[in-house]
C-alpha cells in the first residue's frame, strides 16, 4: 500500500476553489458500484511481464472493502484485461509495438490471452460479483468493453475505482467515467502504482478536476447514512 497523502498546498487549492475537499458528502448504495481494475496474474504475479509489486499490498484493503460493500448491496465488478493475437497482429498494435520491447511483447500477449484471465487468487470473490473484460487502458472508451451498458442497466451513477495501476488503467477508466457523467471516487488505499510518486500524482490531479478521493473506510462511511 502507498503511504502517501495529498499535499497541503493541493488541499488548500481545492478548498479555495470549491469550499470543501470532498466532492461527495454521501453516496447512495443503490446507485453505486465498485470497479476493481486489472487485479490478475499479469500484474500481480511476482516476475510476471507487467508486474506491479504494490498490487499485492492492496489485496487486504480490497477484500475489506468488497466485504463491506456486499453487505450494503453494492455490486462488485472485476474488470480484467485481455488482448487477442491474430497471426502476427494483436488487437492493440499501438501498445504492443511502442510501449513494450520485442522480447516482452510475446510474454505479455501470452499472459493476456482471452479465456485465461481470472481474478488474482488472494482476492475474495462472491457468486453475485460480475467479471468484465477490457482490451484498452480504459474500460469505458468506446469498444473497449461492455461495461458502460451494464452499469446503465444496473441504474449505476457512482463508481468506486480500485486496482492497478493507479495512474494508468484506474485513472483512464475513472477519467472517462467522469466524462460520461458518472460520479467517481478513487479509493486511495485500494489502488497501486509502480511508485508512490505516480500514485500520488493521480490522486492529486483527480481530486482537483475529475472526482473524489477517499479511503475504503471513508467510502463505507459515506454509504452508510443513505443506507439507513
Amino acid at each position: 500500500m502507498h503511504h502517501v497523502s495529498i499535499r497541503s498546498h493541493i488541499v488548500d487549492r481545492v478548498l479555495a476553489r470549491r469550499g470543501k475537499f470532498h466532492w461527495f458528502d454521501q453516496l447512495d448504495p443503490q446507485r453505486t458500484a465498485l470497479l476493481v481494475i486489472d487485479m490478475q496474474s499479469t500484474f500481480c504475479e511476482p516476475g510476471s511481464p507487467a508486474e506491479v509489486p504494490a498490487s499485492r499490498s492492496i489485496v487486504a484493503p480490497i477484500n475489506a472493502l468488497t466485504q463491506g460493500l456486499r453487505a450494503l448491496g453494492v455490486p462488485v465488478f472485476w474488470v480484467l484485461h485481455a488482448n487477442t493475437q491474430l497471426a502476427d497482429k494483436s488487437d492493440w498494435e499501438m501498445f504492443f509495438k511502442h510501449v513494450v520491447a520485442d522480447e516482452v511483447r510475446a510474454r505479455t500477449l501470452q499472459s493476456l490471452t482471452p479465456g485465461r484471465q481470472s481474478v488474482w487468487h488472494e482476492l475474495q470473490t462472491a457468486p453475485q460479483d460480475i467479471t468484465v473484460f477490457k482490451n484498452r487502458y480504459s474500460a469505458l472508451i468506446a469498444g473497449a468493453s461492455t461495461l458502460e451498458p451494464m452499469l446503465r442497466n444496473f441504474g449505476i451513477d457512482t463508481l468506486l475505482i480500485a486496482g492497478t495501476k493507479t495512474n494508468i488503467c484506474c485513472e483512464s477508466t475513472a477519467r472517462d467515467a467522469m466524462m460520461l457523467d458518472f460520479k467517481v471516487v478513487m479509493v486511495s488505499d485500494c489502488c497501486a502504482a509502480l511508485s508512490d510518486d505516480e500514485h500520488l500524482a493521480t490522486l492529486e490531479t483527480f481530486i482537483q478536476q475529475f472526482g473524489d478521493v477517499m479511503t475504503g473506510g471513508e467510502v463505507l462511511k459515506a454509504l452508510l447514512p443513505s443506507a439507513q
